[in-house]
């Protein structure tokens, strides 16, 4: 028996609702479910069965698995033999150890950059704090997400040292799905104003330890954000995954 949302799904796709012309392949599959996720579209918990999945993006069963695989190994989507993939619902004490990885993570990375960036890299994380500044004012959060992931995901990609670069660039993805998933349901964002730029600053004044604080200290007042608590929803995906962007844009 189908859940109702899934019946909802199916009767849209009977209509022939599709979300684009071209050739869908499993990385536009992923590529919308990350979004989704980070977007606070999909909460924790969410089923996304193979059948529904292909019927709302058109797409064979086998290109569902395959971008199935990816979520899974980007820590998007629980997958476990014989049962329903699910939007994946980290515990407390997995959140718990995600932040403090991450603090350690970045905190050495802040301090490593410290003085050492170049005058390019310098420029590319001003901008984002710019454009997160300028998202936030206008109230639009999609935007202020992303830049804020663009500034972090710069830090991972000038790191001096790469596999804490690489390890970073994991854990923000984590961490970012952990926020997307928990953030508290009345806070309208997640911006901590002050924290990008006192940051920035730390990094052109080469002060390493202050790097580090200013890191830790933005990602303790995320963690504060969450609410971990257990929460049920019904899911449409056809009208979350199928419309997303403007159907593919």
């Amino acid at each position: 028996m189908h859940e109702e949302w899934q019946e909802e799904v199916l009767a849209e796709v009977r209509a022939g609702r599709r979300i684009g012309d071209r050739r869908i392949g499993d990385r536009d599959i992923v590529d919308q479910v990350r979004r989704a996720v980070l977007m606070q579209r999909l909460p924790p918990g969410t089923r996304l069965p193979e059948v529904t999945l292909g019927e709302v993006f058109g797409v064979s069963r086998s290109v569902v698995r395959k971008a199935l695989t990816r979520l899974a190994s980007e820590h998007v989507v629980d997958q476990r033999p014989n049962q329903v993939a699910r939007v994946r619902a980290p515990s407390i004490e997995e959140t718990r150890e995600t932040f403090a990885a991450r603090r350690l993570v970045e905190g050495e990375v802040a301090a490593l950059l410290a003085g050492g960036l170049d005058a390019a890299t310098a420029a590319r994380l001003e901008q984002q704090v710019e454009r997160e500044i300028e998202a936030h004012g206008r109230g639009d959060e999609p935007a202020r997400i992303e830049h804020s992931l663009a500034l972090h995901h710069l830090l991972a990609e000038a790191s001096p040292n790469r596999v804490l670069g690489a390890m970073l660039t994991d854990l923000i993805l984590r961490t970012s799905i952990v926020i997307a998933l928990y953030k508290r349901p009345s806070l309208g964002s997640c911006y901590l104003e002050g924290d990008h730029p006192a940051l920035l600053d730390a990094l052109r004044a080469g002060e390493g330890e202050a790097a580090r604080r200013a890191v830790a200290a933005h990602l303790e007042g995320l963690e504060a954000l969450l609410d971990l608590s257990v929460r049920e929803s019904r899911i449409d995906l056809m009208a979350i995954l199928g419309q997303a962007d403007g159907a593919r844009g």
